[in-house]
């Protein structure tokens, strides 16, 4: 999950963590089978930017 992760534009830095997050509002339910990686495809996942991509390398 986290390759799709990774190029999604809810996929942000957090300074206060010091790590990438989803940044989706995601209910209980979700949140448990984003953190257990059994959904097999993400139902907010929507494809960032070249510049937002690009900004993480």
């Amino acid at each position: 999950m986290a390759n799709i992760c990774e190029d999604c534009v809810s996929y942000d830095y957090d300074e206060e963590l010091e790590s990438f997050v989803c940044t989706m509002d995601l209910d209980e339910d979700e949140m448990e089978r984003f953190l257990k990686g059994t959904n097999t495809a993400c139902p907010f996942y929507r494809p960032g930017g070249d510049y937002k991509t690009a900004a993480r390398q």
